[in-house]
């Protein structure tokens, strides 16, 4: 059963602009912080539940349980993001701050998998996904089409890459992921 809602604005910006550093906050620091914005006890919670129910949100855990599992999780990730480069069979990585998964791609994966490898920057990074698609004799798909040179394939991994690193990446490393 799906239920769709109107989401008041003057309620859900100020809770999503101060989540915006993508750092866990308690639910106590929250209703601190909108209070001074007159945005209640009740509508935090609501927000915290709708946007939770989303994916928006998510629970953390305790700081000492994060550090234990860190170890654990960069392991599994960095088997994950290997096998990425032959599949995109697993498109989730685990994440020490939630015990959970995070979906993240074949390609995202990719791209973290170059940066652990010193590869810094969106157009080093699109190379090395490039080196291994083209290896497999495999091309970028760009609204139905493939891509059909090298300069092509690599401008379009360095836009995607750029987007991650822009978009996605900063959730992930508050996430500890990759």
């Amino acid at each position: 059963m799906r239920i769709n809602t109107t989401m008041n604005e003057g309620v859900y910006l100020p809770i999503l602009d101060f989540m915006a550093d993508h750092k866990p906050k308690t639910i106590g620091q929250i209703v601190k912080a909108m209070d001074e914005k007159n945005i209640s006890f009740v509508q935090v919670l609501q927000s915290v539940m709708v946007l939770a129910g989303a994916g928006h949100f998510a629970a953390v855990q305790e700081d000492g349980v994060i550090q234990k599992m860190k170890k654990h999780t960069d392991k599994l990730n960095a088997c994950i993001m290997d096998k990425a480069r032959s599949s995109g069979d697993i498109s989730y990585l685990a994440s020490p701050v939630t015990g959970s998964g995070i979906q993240v791609g074949r390609f995202q994966q990719l791209y973290l998998l170059a940066a652990a490898k010193g590869k810094k920057q969106p157009a080093e990074q699109a190379a090395f996904v490039w080196d291994i698609l083209a290896s497999q004799g495999q091309r970028i798909v760009k609204e139905g089409k493939a891509l059909d040179t090298m300069e092509e394939n690599i401008a379009e991994l360095t836009l995607q890459a750029e987007e991650f690193a822009q978009k996605q990446l900063p959730v992930l490393k508050a996430l500890q992921v990759g």
